[in-house]
């Protein structure tokens, strides 16, 4: 990785007029805080496409905590509360914490989802502040990057399965998507970077779909789908935590796919790879089941669980097992089970074994099939 020259790098150490501005930024946050703020669901802020939103003070806010979170090295941390009211004391802890190098990812939608964020909020209202941290954080992100192509979830230093190539979660998605949309230049990514970042990027992508195919698993020659995380050097699929373990997915495998046929002209590679990913996808469908994880007032799951139901749309297991192709769950004492039923209730209800996202791959390959590789779509 390139971290350590681009964190010497010029363009990413911060200036002190930059660090005065976020400062200020963050502490009229704190006098000037709009109570929808305190309203739920607080995840709503970060999903809206709404350009009249973006022109008020509640977005303005937590533009100025999104700046404030913004690490040393260009990336955000995970898990981080965006949206709630903060204290003068609380505001000095996380300025201290900018000069953290260990704690920046990808993983659950951390950088890519503030830098969205950014770049709607510099749409509607201007900023150089804006402007700046996006480029930070698209600094970050390319420094993170194997020579092979993939990502890791947390660098410079990442530590035991954060190291594998990572597909969990979607985190090479995000990234990736983002890179297509500054590369378009439409909507809220327009004028955000120059012809440099975009040659940068472009090479990025482009190095990114050799390793997708080249970690798509194959069986008797032929590619299905992928883990949720392959060894850097190998590509094998590979374990992480410890009810995580080296499996076909469903759900990351279907946004990959949907990833590959966003791709303009695919090669034969390409179209082998979709074909083959939807072929599985369709194969491993479980149909005349829905699963239901209903959860209490404070948004906790109280159980999990399959019912049938002739009427529901087709599902996918979370896992499915390298030697037998069929779902498999495990609680964190890394041991695989058949039935949801034989984990405990922890596990159970706070992890999704099951997903529908696969459907939305079949709409597209239709069309995409239509349109680069109509004689040999497949028919279902």
């Amino acid at each position: 990785m390139r971290f350590l020259s681009y964190f010497n790098s010029p363009s990413t150490v911060y200036s002190m007029k930059s660090s005065i501005i976020i400062t200020i930024l963050a502490l009229t946050s704190l006098l000037f805080c709009p109570s929808d703020l305190n309203a739920k669901p607080r995840h709503r802020y970060f999903k809206t496409t709404d350009a009249e939103f973006f022109k008020t003070d509640t977005a303005r806010q937590i533009g100025a905590r999104i700046l404030l979170f913004q690490r040393v090295t260009g990336g955000w941390p995970k898990n981080t509360d965006l949206v709630s009211p903060m204290t003068a004391a609380q505001v000095s802890k996380v300025l201290q914490d900018k000069s953290r190098v260990d704690d920046s990812t990808i993983d659950n939608n951390a950088t890519t989802m503030e830098m969205r964020f950014l770049a709607q909020l510099n749409n509607a209202c201007p900023s150089g502040v804006y402007k700046a941290a996006i480029s930070k954080g698209l600094d970050f992100l390319l420094s993170g990057q194997y020579e092979n192509g993939g990502w890791p979830q947390f660098w410079p230093d990442p530590k035991g399965y954060q190291v594998h190539i990572t597909y969990n979660d979607d985190a090479m998605y995000n990234t990736l998507s983002l890179f297509q949309d500054l590369l378009s230049g439409n909507g809220p990514y327009k004028n955000i970077i120059d012809a440099e970042m975009a040659s940068k990027l472009q090479r990025s992508v482009d190095k990114a779909v050799e390793v997708i195919l080249d970690t798509q698993i194959k069986v008797n020659g032929e590619p299905t789908v992928w883990c949720q995380q392959h060894d850097r050097d190998t590509y094998a699929p590979a374990k992480a935590r410890a009810y995580e373990l080296p499996s076909f997915t469903s759900l990351e495998s279907a946004n990959l796919l949907k990833f590959l046929m966003s791709l303009p002209n695919p090669d034969e590679r390409v179209k082998k790879a979709v074909h083959g990913g939807v072929k599985w996808l369709d194969r491993n469908k479980i149909t005349g089941m829905r699963y239901e994880r209903p959860r209490d007032k404070d948004g906790k799951a109280i159980t999990a669980q399959l019912i049938s139901d002739p009427n529901a749309t087709s599902i996918w297991s979370r896992y499915y097992d390298l030697d037998e192709c069929l779902p498999f769950f495990c609680d964190r004492d890394g041991i695989p089970r058949r039935s949801l039923d034989e984990i405990g209730f922890e596990r159970r209800t706070g992890y999704g074994w099951y997903d529908a996202r696969p459907n939305e791959v079949f709409a597209i390959y239709s069309e995409w099939a239509d349109r680069y590789d109509p004689e040999n779509k497949l028919r279902f």
